[in-house]
Formats: structure tokens, sequence, C-alpha cells
């Protein structure tokens, strides 16, 4: 099966002004397409789609009197699902080190609460939120994907690596 990347990723908000004022002023994406979706059930979902590079999108709803749909959900994810941190994130391109570190000082002087840069070995990353309680990562590679790295393991190496 041949793979051509990633169309969009869809995503939900309560606050469609916060999230678009965040992705694409904060940020810096572009909105390409905003649209109403009307489901039988009743309701309005207002739907936004915004590029983030090469084509590739991330898409938000914010679904308002949906019965089917619980208005206090957590569009967070982890804490309705609870887990703690940002197990489930999502995570951006960096072109290099000094691009991440200069994403790192932007995002902070526009207020955003980032990590410092986080060295995992292979790539370095910064940590932030949305005002969804999404948990958000601008990463770039550091080094080799060597295949070491993807090493078949059986459940005890994995939890060995896990001890160390």
């Amino acid at each position: 099966m041949a793979h051509h990347g990633m169309h969009h990723l869809g995503l939900a908000t309560h606050d469609m002004e916060a999230t678009l004022d965040f992705y694409e002023n904060t940020l810096g994406f572009e909105t390409k397409v905003c649209d109403l979706l009307r489901p039988d059930a009743g309701g309005v979902i207002r739907h936004a789609f915004m590029d983030v590079g090469q084509g590739e999108m991330i898409a938000f709803m914010e679904c308002n009197d949906v019965p089917t749909i619980p208005s206090d959900f957590d569009a967070g994810i982890n804490r309705g699902l609870g887990i703690s941190g940002g197990v489930i994130h999502f995570a951006f391109k960096a072109v290099d080190e000094e691009d991440l570190e200069l994403k790192r000082r932007e995002l902070n002087g526009k207020g955003v609460e980032v990590t410092d840069v986080v060295d995992h070995g292979w790539c370095k990353s910064i940590y932030f939120r949305d005002p969804n309680q999404l948990q958000l990562e601008y990463c770039v590679l550091s080094g080799d994907l060597a295949p070491e790295l993807v090493a078949d393991r059986t459940t005890d190496e994995w939890t060995q690596l896990a001890r160390t």
C-alpha cells in the first residue's frame, strides 16, 4: 500500500474562536476551510481546517447542541481518558535545532508556557498546550533513525528497557 502523507487530523474544541486565534496568531497556521455541518440528530457543528505545512492539515470541530455529543466532554483528550500528562499528543516538525529553539522563544514571547528543549537521543522536542489543553510538540530529528532503534523486542526486553 502506498502512503502519501496525512490529509488532516480531526480534533474537537469547545471554543472555535480561541482555537482559531491560537493556531492562526500564535502558531501561524493558515485557515483554509470553515464550514457548518448539520447532523440529522440536530444541532450545528462548526468545522475549520488549518494548513500545518506541505498541504497537511489539522481540523477542529465545535459541536453546538448536538444531542449525541455531551457538551462537557474533555477536548484535551488525556484527562477524559484518565491518562496523566500528554500520552496522547500531536507533534509538528521543526526544520532543525535552531528552528526548534526559535519556536520555543517565539512561543514564550507570545505568553505560551513551553518546556525547555528535551533531548530524546534521536530527536529533540519542546512541549506546550493549546486552549483546549491538547498537548502539542515541535520536534526535530537530531540523529539517525538506525535499524537498532526498531529492534524486534520481546515483552521481557521492553520491561527491562523501562527499568533502565
